[in-house]
């Protein structure tokens, strides 16, 4: 029987390109001339004399940590070893109280409203903007954050996510200057932005914009193993102790030193050699977007401010769902997508692209573009849609009443689920930021697109049963 480090020891030798995280992309771009070795079973190790502890650093991961700090230009950094789900886990549990208020961005990530659950606190969301040509979400608009706070005075704290997984980047300086005319800290999902401050092509990372907590996921857009991630915090707003106890909870107590070390040789070549990693990148990466706006059926889509690393192309105009498009650059040109939403796929791309696989991509784009000489019906319904949330219930309070037995559950398929409060989480993975949320009531508009969604093949996540969601039902 086959085992798993058989399959993935096939699969590296084969000739599947990967335009999808880790940003690596298997070619150990660290071991030469950045100075890592292979990264085996000879360097796993645990807290032995004279390796630190992370949990209590002060020797060589202290140093390692103010390193990257210095490189992101953040006061102080940690580093994470179960990716940015515990520094956001963290950063959120530590600086609010239970039941506390906070503002949060609707199309942040599952591990935000996993924190808002666990801390019970009581969410407002921030609307992004909807480009209907692109068919993405857009920008968090800073008078957006300002009204919000106005509304909500007790407020004790602001969420977002810029760069989003489709790289619209939102107004962090306005943001946090908002924010911080209320003493509140802001944290600012980064996750996919670890690569930006590197290169004038890229925008500045939010650490030098005014952002309290910043995360970065360095293993997403940079040359580091998977589960590799950053927190940076500045300023005194946010209580750094507090934040680093979470860290204790959330992070094992068995931290991986070869992850840890995929970090430092990171950080020490962004830090020696970022010049030469990001010039010839930008450079390919800049003749293939040049390329990519001949398409003539498919498109490469892009907003008002996004990062030029995703590359987002959308199908609907040859009458493919993203799905389509994701399914046919994998089988018949073995080029494999970070994602597929309604009507176009991501292809994300890293200082570790080959001019060859940014070729590869481009050509068989256009040969699918060619193929197709006649235009379908055009796909509109689009994967960056977000229901407007119509909030009844905290998620920790949806649990309470379900438990005090309040109200029984019931699943109901898609189709008239409308009206009904939810019970449970229902959101595509990727990108993980939920269609539906524990009490909420479901919206006509959300409904539909959960339908949409099941019949075209998308894998919904979250839910206990297929083509159902769980829903209150009072008695």
């Amino acid at each position: 029987m086959s085992t798993l480090y058989d399959k993935l020891k096939n699969y590296s030798s084969s000739d599947y390109y990967g335009f999808h995280m880790p940003g690596h992309k298997r070619r150990g771009i660290l071991v030469e001339p950045y100075g890592g070795e292979e990264l085996p079973y000879g360097i796993d190790i645990t807290e032995i004399d004279g390796f630190d502890d992370l949990h209590h650093a002060r020797g060589i991961l202290k140093e390692a940590q103010e390193k990257a700090a210095d490189v992101y230009h953040a006061q102080e950094t940690c580093f994470l070893v179960n990716g940015s789900t515990a520094g956001i886990l963290s950063a959120v549990c530590g600086v609010t109280e239970k039941g506390d208020t906070i503002l949060v961005a609707r199309n942040c990530h599952k591990s935000v409203y996993h924190a808002i659950y666990l801390n019970e606190l009581n969410p407002v969301y921030l609307n992004p903007g909807f480009e209907e040509k692109a068919g993405l979400n857009t920008q968090i608009r800073p008078q957006d954050v300002e009204e919000a706070l106005e509304r909500y005075p007790k407020a004790k704290a602001v969420v977002i996510v810029s760069p989003t997984y489709d790289g619209v980047v939102s107004d962090v300086a306005a943001i946090a200057e908002a924010v911080h005319r209320k003493g509140l800290p802001l944290i600012v999902d980064e996750a996919h932005g670890a690569h930006f401050g590197f290169h004038s092509a890229f925008p500045e990372n939010a650490n030098t914009l005014g952002a309290d907590i910043v995360i970065h996921s360095v293993h997403k857009t940079l040359p580091s193993l998977t589960q590799t991630a950053l927190l940076h915090m500045n300023g005194n707003r946010a209580d750094r102790d507090r934040v680093k106890k979470y860290l204790d909870m959330f992070q094992t107590s068995s931290p991986s030193y070869v992850l840890m070390a995929s970090i430092d040789l990171c950080m020490e070549a962004l830090k020696n050699h970022a010049q030469e990693m990001f010039a010839p990148y930008v450079r390919e990466l800049g003749k293939a977007r040049e390329r990519l706006s001949g398409l003539q059926s498919l498109e490469l889509l892009r907003t008002e401010c996004y990062d030029i690393s995703k590359l987002v192309i959308a199908a609907g105009d040859l009458g493919l769902t993203g799905q389509e498009l994701y399914e046919r650059l994998l089988s018949e040109y073995h080029l494999q997508m970070e994602m597929a939403a309604g009507s176009y796929v991501l292809a994300m791309t890293s200082v570790s692209d080959t001019k060859e696989g940014l070729e590869r991509l481009t050509n068989a784009l256009f040969r699918i573009d060619n193929k197709i000489s006649c235009k379908k019906e055009r796909i509109s319904l689009t994967g960056g849609a977000l229901p407007r949330a119509k909030t009844v219930y905290s998620a920790a309070q949806t649990e309470q009443i379900v438990r005090s037995k309040e109200a029984v559950t019931a699943f109901v398929p898609w189709r008239d689920a409308a009206g009904y409060i939810s019970a449970e989480y229902a959101y595509l993975y990727p990108p993980g930021c939920p269609l539906i949320v524990p009490g909420e009531r479901v919206t006509e508009e959300a409904a539909c697109l959960l339908q949409w969604y099941e019949e075209r093949r998308f894998s919904i996540e979250g839910l206990k049963r297929e083509n159902c969601i769980e829903v209150l039902v009072p008695h």
